[in-house]
C-alpha cells in the first residue's frame, strides 16, 4: 500500500464532504458529495476518490489481471466497513463523535487500499478463473449504479437516514428541511 496516494484519498474524501455546500448545492456535485450526514453519503465521499485513484491505476498498469476483481472488493470494503465501524461504535457513545467517525473514515480507506494492493500486487490469483472476472464486473456495475444513484433516489433505511433532519438522500440536506 503506498502511503501518499492513501493520505491523498483521505484528503479528498474529506474535502467531498463539503463540495456540494460549495457548489450551491449544484446537483452535478451531488453526485460525488455528500449532500446530508447519513452513513450512504459518507461511504460515497469514500467511494469518490477511490474510484478516481484506481481509474489512474488502471490507466498505468492496465486493467488487465486481477484488476475488475481487486476495484470491485476495494469499493466493496468501503460499502462494508464504514458502517460496521459507524454502527459498532454508536451503541456505547449514543451519538456520533467527529474524531472518532474522522478515524472510521481513514480506517476505511486503509482497509479498502490494502485490498486493492493486495489483489492487484500479492495475490496468487493472477490466472483465476474467467468466473472471478465475470462476477467483479458484476459487483463493479451495481457498486457503480447505487453511487450514481442512491442519492437521488434514497431507499428510505437507516444507512440513508440524515441523523439531523431525518430525511433522506437530498431532501436529507439542511438546506431542503424545513423546521415547524
Amino acid at each position: 500500500m503506498n502511503i501518499l496516494e492513501t493520505i491523498i484519498i483521505i484528503a479528498v474524501g474529506t474535502l467531498l464532504h463539503f463540495t456540494y455546500e460549495f457548489s450551491h448545492h449544484n446537483k452535478l456535485v451531488a453526485v460525488f458529495s455528500a449532500v446530508n450526514e447519513s452513513t450512504w453519503e459518507h461511504i460515497k465521499i469514500a467511494m469518490t476518490p477511490t474510484l478516481l485513484w484506481s481509474l489512474y491505476y488502471g490507466f498505468r498498469y492496465g486493467f488487465t489481471g486481477n484488476y475488475l476483481m481487486a476495484k470491485s472488493l476495494c469499493l466493496l470494503t468501503i460499502i462494508l466497513v464504514i458502517p460496521m465501524l459507524f454502527y459498532a461504535y454508536i451503541p456505547f457513545t449514543k451519538k456520533s463523535i467527529l474524531i472518532v467517525d474522522i478515524i472510521c473514515f481513514c480506517i476505511t480507506i486503509i482497509c479498502s487500499q490494502l485490498v486493492f494492493h493486495h489483489i492487484v500486487f500479492v495475490s496468487a490469483l493472477g490466472s483465476n478463473p474467467q468466473i472471478f472476472t465475470y462476477l467483479s464486473l458484476i459487483l463493479l456495475l451495481l457498486e457503480l449504479l447505487a453511487y450514481f444513484t442512491l442519492t437521488f433516489h434514497a431507499p428510505k433505511n437507516f444507512l440513508f437516514k440524515d441523523p439531523i433532519t431525518h430525511k433522506y438522500g437530498l431532501e436529507g440536506h439542511p438546506c431542503n428541511h424545513h423546521h415547524h
